[in-house]
């Protein structure tokens, strides 16, 4: 059965990192934030985390370990953490990737793209049913952008991810960056690509910033480490466009952290583009 819309409120929020913590919890009042499950442990949560749980901000744990595409089972262990990080931040929901990050027991340091294949199908459809059978939450789903796609693809991306949706339920982590990043790298038309995706899924919605490559120009890198391009703010007033409501949208940054007026001016752009008229401050 479907998961209905994850309760997350409408807003802008932010992901929570450690560099960036006296800002998050002393500056700023974002909708909702996010932290990586993998950097927390449930029984000694951060104390700026526990700060924003205080104030009543929704915290959502953010997965990047699970593995969902590796062929083996995910991990009992793995599961077990993301289920704690829920229960401890009493999170309306949990995230995960649709990539795999280890292979015959190497692990990969990376996201990487599965094949989009009948068979990763039945394989990621496998893994998410046994992840859902251990949370008390919803789960959202992240396609990620990858540098490069399998030879043997039959799915193009949409039409891939909406039967895995179809399969197992779980909500849509919408990634505009990802989607822009995808789409020129492969030489498709970004709009045209997101009108494909099933938006009425759509939980939340992550922005980020990227780049050329270094080493490889015309090569679009979704960096999480520059500014957000104009041209994924576009693709984010796109989406408000297809959807009912402007959905809740948060900044994703990762290193090589501006001034605090910078970051402010990001979130400010990116509340124009939805269509938030509240600023988070």
């Amino acid at each position: 059965m479907a998961e209905t819309a994850a309760p997350l409120p409408a807003g802008v929020g932010i992901g929570w990192r450690p560099e960036i913590a006296g800002w998050v919890t002393g500056r700023i009042a974002p909708a909702f934030c996010e932290v990586i499950a993998e950097s927390i442990a449930p029984a000694a949560t951060p104390r700026g985390v526990v700060e924003l749980r205080e104030r009543g901000i929704p915290v959502v744990p953010h997965g990047v370990r699970l593995s969902l595409g590796s062929t083996e089972p995910v991990e009992d262990r793995r599961v077990a953490h993301l289920a704690a990080c829920a229960a401890a931040l009493q999170a309306p929901l949990v995230s995960e990737h649709i990539a795999f990050v280890r292979a015959g027991g190497r692990e990969v340091g990376h996201l990487l793209p599965v094949p989009r294949t009948r068979e990763a199908l039945d394989v990621l459809a496998g893994n998410i049913r046994r992840t859902q059978a251990e949370l008390d939450v919803p789960l959202a789903l992240e396609p990620i952008a990858a540098l490069f796609d399998w030879p043997d693809d039959e799915y193009t991306e949409p039409d891939f991810l909406t039967d895995l949706l179809e399969r197992t339920g779980a909500l849509l982590l919408l990634d505009v960056a990802n989607v822009y990043a995808n789409a020129v790298n492969r030489g498709q038309d970004p709009e045209a690509v997101l009108d494909r995706f099933p938006l009425d899924r759509v939980a939340y919605v992550h922005v980020g910033g990227g780049a050329e490559h270094p080493d490889d120009p015309g090569l679009y890198h979704d960096t999480h480490t520059h500014p957000v391009p104009s041209a994924v703010l576009g693709l984010v007033e796109l989406l408000v466009e297809r959807t009912a409501a402007a959905p809740p949208i948060m900044l994703e940054r990762d290193g090589r952290y501006p001034a605090a007026a910078e970051l402010e001016a990001e979130l400010d752009a990116i509340a124009v583009a939805a269509g938030h008229l509240a600023v988070v401050r």
